[in-house]
């Protein structure tokens, strides 16, 4: 498997190679297999994109979908619609679900009085029971967390399958298409987010409340996206 993985970080984000280490370890791919650009450098087309199996876009500590204030924004946006009309695999996380829904009209605000940090239960819908990658999940889950900002309208046509307390979009699936998103990071453990926290103290300051968790079933998400992706 050829597996390509879209940063959006600055050079200096001390996440850049612990995001690198989260995605070779989550999903549990040989090194060589995965293969990662960062976006600051160019985004890339969807010629290139597709010559790989599938696709994952990352999140990102500095930049909100919400300000627009960096040149990818535009052609990333541009790059996701046309993996959505070609129906190729691919997964966004965190950074990347907001990406996606903002490419495809939906909306997203920046509401720091329900973000969310550290390991938090999130819950099935109705549509993620049925969904073929989230069905086979526990109708709770704890799943790794990490955001300001979050969607408050998913894009025409699009289902949410996992809800939280104070999220209400969670995950979701292209109807039809092997292309799915989450809020949360799937590709973080417990020790992966409590890392990525104190990383970001200085930015968020002293983080009330905050506790890591292990989340073995939101681990087992991108290793069956990856399945799925194949046989598609």
């Amino acid at each position: 498997m050829r597996l390509l993985v879209l940063q959006s970080r600055f050079a200096s984000d001390p996440m850049l190679d612990h995001e690198r280490g989260c995605f070779i370890a989550a999903t549990g791919r040989d090194v060589d297999e995965l293969h990662f650009r960062n976006v600051m450098g160019g985004v890339p087309t969807v010629d290139e994109v597709t010559a790989y199996d599938a696709v994952i876009i990352g999140g990102s500590g500095d930049f909100s979908v919400v300000e627009r204030d960096q040149p990818f924004f535009q052609p990333i946006a541009g790059l996701l619609r046309d993996l959505v009309d070609v129906s190729f695999p691919a997964f966004g996380c965190c950074f990347g679900f907001q990406l996606l829904i903002d490419a495809m009209g939906g909306t997203v605000i920046r509401d720091p009085e329900n973000s969310e940090l550290g390991s938090i239960d999130v819950e099935l819908t109705d549509e993620g029971a049925r969904d073929p990658l989230f069905s086979q999940l526990p109708q709770t889950f704890i799943a790794q967390m990490g955001h300001f900002d979050r969607a408050t309208e998913l894009p025409e046509g699009i289902p949410n399958l996992v809800s939280s307390q104070r999220c209400g979009f969670q995950a979701l699936r292209v109807p039809g298409a092997p292309i799915w998103a989450t809020q949360f990071h799937p590709e973080l453990d417990e020790q992966g987010n409590r890392d990525r926290c104190v990383a970001y103290i200085k930015e968020f300051g002293q983080i009330e409340g905050y506790e890591a968790l292990p989340s073995p079933d939101a681990l087992t998400i991108l290793p069956r996206f990856l399945e799925l992706a194949v046989k598609s």
